[in-house]
């Protein structure tokens, strides 16, 4: 989208097929497959959207602007979700809409105990659920529209998008082999394989997080996901 094209879409009153137009959505997200998955549920909504992938970024983004609504991941790759969660809810000119997001159900606790108007459930993928997560919280003086029919529309992330991802762990597990960047490996994998439907994934995971919880080895997990990442790299190589 050029520059003046956005500058007019934001210009836009919301409509009930774009629902988010004049909004601008920041999102914080690790993944860039999640991420994807955002941007077009935005673009399909009429919202501008700005990515920030840690926590670090997401305070250089926000001393520049104030976006209608900011997403953010609950396991980022600098610190919880919920600090930065936290930190907007106290701001003295508070952002309108504050979700928390996650592949781990149980976080949705912790993000509106930091102060989170709601919680979205990796994977993010319906249109429907992701214009009525913000639209239900947002302020009325900040102009929401009532949709006439929810949209039925799904999305899908770019496959280049699910291999950067995968490259970026194969990049972890190779250079550390720690307990911190292990437990980092188990969260960012999980939510990955949420947002790909990838049930081996999601599974090794798991499994890699159990091990960590209870002092176990993690010997056999991380070799299973260090498997599955490679074999995964492989096929989209071949694409």
């Amino acid at each position: 989208m050029s520059d003046d094209l956005e500058t007019f879409m934001m210009t836009q009153p919301p409509t009930a097929d774009r629902p988010l137009n004049g909004m601008t959505v920041l999102v914080v997200e690790d993944s860039r497959f999640a991420s994807e998955a955002i941007r077009l549920l935005c673009l399909r909504s009429g919202a501008r959207i700005r990515r920030a992938d840690n926590l670090a970024a997401a305070h250089r983004h926000l001393r520049v602007y104030r976006p209608t609504a900011v997403i953010i991941d609950m396991g980022l790759p600098d610190g919880s979700g919920a600090e930065l969660i936290e930190e907007l809810t106290n701001d003295a000119i508070r952002v309108p809409v504050i979700l928390g997001m996650s592949g781990d159900a149980g976080t949705q606790e912790v993000a509106l105990g930091a102060g989170a108007d709601g919680f979205l459930v990796k994977p993010v993928e319906s249109l429907a659920e992701f214009q009525q997560a913000i639209l239900s919280v947002l302020p009325p003086q900040e102009g929401p529209v009532s949709l006439k029919v929810l949209p039925s529309e799904i999305v899908q992330p770019d496959e280049l998008a699910l291999q950067d991802d995968l490259s970026h762990l194969a990049r972890i597990i190779h250079d550390r082999d720690d307990g911190p960047a292990q437990d980092y490996v188990a969260q960012f994998l999980g939510g990955l394989a949420l947002s790909a439907h990838d049930q081996p994934m999601a599974v090794a995971a798991q499994s890699l997080a159990a091990s960590r919880v209870a002092g176990r080895s993690t010997s056999a997990a991380m070799a299973r996901v260090i498997h599955l990442v490679e074999d995964r790299l492989k096929d989209r190589r071949q694409l």
